[in-house]
């Protein structure tokens, strides 16, 4: 087994015999449809938990037209009907593989809200009908294909999948589960985004190849009995066992160029077991070298072993230079390749660029899909995120290094969507991606970038070797508005004000034409404690971009504010924290419509710490530090409640724990204070009521309402 360390395009491979079959309008999902097109049978069926819309931000949609594109005859199975297998087998058997994701969200997480209580909608469903996919929909999905066609090779993917590739903390059942490629009894897991590895399973497939010999696809998880003869197992099962091995970078360490190549800490508790290696090259070692997590049944009872694995998992996540990792679930081996090189320019415009009719499947008869209204008229210009933030999934999936589009492939969609949609009335919803303003941004040098493994290069400050050029992407958004027949591009994807803030010019061309009146903004929290565990700036960048913003707004004559988003309830987070926060709330006065409470979502490192109550981003001891952690319903509520601190129906919850917490000083009427006396305000109520009574007794019956109600409606 040797692992690619290259990667050709994956338009260069030599088309399947059934390119002669042509492009299909929709690619089919019912047996009617596949005789339309003259077809005997699927080459490949993909699942999928999400309505089909043919569009490249559904990902199952993406990765069939890449397929198709290949040459491959490809049948989509949206949604459906788990009760037993007959659904899955109303394409047929597919001659190579079956696909399945749960969609473009994790499956638990769609259906259940931060408070574990069941939503009542579904966003990529027609007519947003919560009932048409089922808790862990790898899982289920996989486990109906079995039955349905045992001898077929079966692939997972998706985000969910890959949240999931190793022993991972479930916050739904609170327990660490097993890696998802064993639980779904699947052939191969493909995580982060799947273009080259699912291109190249199908044609080596299609060659004959079994697919229990496709074991050496970077992006790709598959169980093994034992780790083979000819590699270099690392020993890092354990905590607190020092041992030399090949420098991993800090990713906190100060920001000099030697930051990037050398590292006093995360490497200290890995201990090295060498057998049968005579390579010298630091190359050759790490293509023949396989990290050894704890085992599965040691992370499940031990927080600080999960903690551990977690680290490691994190920091070998650059394709440049990670190793392959390998986790033993009782007698089997789930092993982990390393991550996928990004995508070319050219590879990333020629998939955005394949025959999408940018349009639901014309069976559900022009029912309404949430998902697809928000961004049908959006268009996708990168992919990737450097950020890091320790509770979002995004760099997890799509990886740090940025992967562009280009600029005339962007134009190019703008053009057809104006051209090719309808009910286009000239605006364009958002122009960007996982982030609004990282398009080009990439590290400046190609060899610091190679051996590099912080975990994020603008945490705690931005690395001094990424580069922070806003101008091609100010020229793209100049030259998107200039297009004929377009009224306005507005930039609804997440900012990050970090980086705007070095580029004053970006945000004059933001606020003056892309901006609705409002901006989105994600400052998360206020306070140094959960803001270190975020991996988030401090508010000194949030204070600059907003001087920034206000400049820029008035000299463009326009009035426009920022809406900022904070979490609650994240891991370093105290009680006082979040009075803080609120207390800054109100100073600013700011009230919050909608909060989101932390949600654990699988992999994540701040899950790592709501789990194991310790800090992954520091070297791991059974005496490290230990992260505060919000858990149980009461306090969960209370920290969402200091949220929304002007919400009446809070005031009790939050008046009980200012008392606990002997702030009593900021109970009552005034200014410095968060919340009214209740007590002193329903004195004056029952005062009030009682007044009112008496001068009732002697009223005329027939008294004119119009005054009485005058009277309260003064109170």
């Amino acid at each position: 087994m040797q692992i690619q360390n290259h990667a050709d395009n994956i338009f260069s491979y030599d088309k399947y015999w059934a390119e002669c079959y042509g492009t299909a309008e929709v690619l089919p999902r019912s047996k009617s449809e596949m005789d339309a097109l003259g077809w005997d049978s699927c080459d490949v069926i993909l699942i999928t938990g999400d309505a089909y819309i043919d569009h490249p931000s559904f990902g199952m949609a993406l990765i069939g037209r890449l397929l198709e594109s290949q040459g491959f005859r490809v049948g989509i199975i949206d949604q459906p009907d788990w009760s037993s297998c007959d659904d899955f087998m109303r394409l047929g058997p597919p001659n190579l593989f079956i696909g399945v994701t749960a969609g473009n969200m994790d499956s638990m997480i769609n259906r259940y809200t931060a408070d574990k209580k069941i939503r009542h909608d579904d966003a990529y469903t027609p007519d947003e009908r919560p009932d048409k996919r089922p808790d862990r929909a790898v899982n289920v999905y996989s486990q109906r294909c079995r039955e349905a066609f045992k001898n077929i090779p079966i692939i997972i993917g998706g985000i969910e999948a890959s949240l999931r590739r190793i022993a991972h903390y479930d916050y739904w059942s609170d327990t660490v589960k097993r890696s998802l490629l064993l639980d779904a009894k699947a052939d191969l897991l493909v995580y982060g985004n799947g273009e080259r590895q699912i291109t190249e399973i199908a044609h080596r497939l299609s060659r004959g190849e079994s697919i229990d010999r496709l074991d050496n696809i970077r992006g790709t998880a598959f169980v093994l009995k034992s780790v083979p003869k000819n590699w270099m197992e690392m020993d890092s099962s354990r905590v607190d066992n020092p041992g030399k091995v090949d420098a991993i970078i800090s990713p906190y360490a100060s920001e000099q160029q030697k930051s990037c190549s050398q590292d006093s800490n995360p490497s200290s508790n890995i201990e090295v077991n060498v057998t049968n290696i005579s390579y010298t090259r630091k190359d050759c070692l790490r293509n023949r070298t396989v990290i050894r997590l704890p085992a599965y049944e040691k992370v499940k009872t031990n927080p600080v072993l999960y903690a551990h694995a977690s680290r490691i998992l994190h920091l070998e996540t650059n394709p440049h230079n990670a190793r392959a990792l390998v986790q033993r679930h009782g007698t089997q081996e789930v092993w982990l390749n390393p991550p996928p090189l990004p995508l070319s320019t050219e590879e990333m415009d020629a998939v955005f660029d394949l025959p999408y009719n940018r349009k639901p499947h014309p069976d559900y008869q022009n029912k309404r899909i949430p998902a697809y209204d928000m961004i049908k008229f959006s268009v996708n210009i990168m992919r990737g995120c450097f950020g890091g933030c320790t509770f979002c999934s995004i760099t997890e999936h799509e990886g740090r290094i940025i992967q562009n589009r280009s600029e005339t492939s962007i134009l190019n969609e703008i053009e057809n969507i104006r051209d090719k949609t309808p009910e286009f009335k000239g605006y364009i919803s958002d122009l960007g991606g996982p982030t609004a303003n990282m398009y080009r941004l990439a590290c400046e040098s190609r060899e610091i970038e190679s051996s590099c493994r912080r975990l994020s290069c603008v945490y705690p400050s931005i690395c001094k070797h990424m580069s922070t050029d806003h101008k091609p992407l100010i020229e793209l958004y100049q030259k998107a508005r200039a297009i004929q027949g377009i009224k306005r591009v507005f930039i609804a994807s997440g900012l990050r004000y970090d980086l705007a803030v070095k580029s004053p010019e970006y945000i004059k061309e933001l606020v003056t034409h892309h901006v609705g009146g409002y901006l989105k903004i994600a400052p998360e929290h206020t306070e140094e404690g959960p803001l270190s565990k975020m991996m988030k700036p401090n508010m000194d960048s949030f204070y600059e971009f907003k001087r920034l913003f206000e400049k820029a707004s008035a000299e463009a004559g326009k009035e426009q504010y920022l809406i900022p988003y904070f979490i609650s309830s994240h891991p370093g987070t105290s009680d006082e924290d979040m009075v803080n926060l609120a207390l800054w709330l109100k100073k600013n006065k700011l009230r919050l419509d909608q909060v989101q409470n932390f949600y654990p979502s699988p992999m994540a490192l701040a899950t790592t710490m709501y789990h194991s109550e310790r800090n992954p981003l520091k070297k791991l001891s059974y005496k490290s530090e230990q992260v505060k952690t919000i858990k149980g319903e009461t306090k969960r509520r209370l920290h969402k409640a200091l949220l929304r601190y002007h919400d009446e129906k809070n005031w009790p919850l939050i008046i009980k724990a200012l008392k606990e917490m002997n702030r009593t000083d900021l109970i009552g009427s005034a200014d410095n204070c968060l919340i009214p006396d209740l007590q002193k305000k329903n004195n004056r109520y029952n005062t009030v009521n009682k007044n009112n009574k008496t001068s009732a007794k002697r009223r005329p019956k027939m008294q004119n309402k119009r005054n009485f109600h005058a009277k309260n409606m003064k109170f």
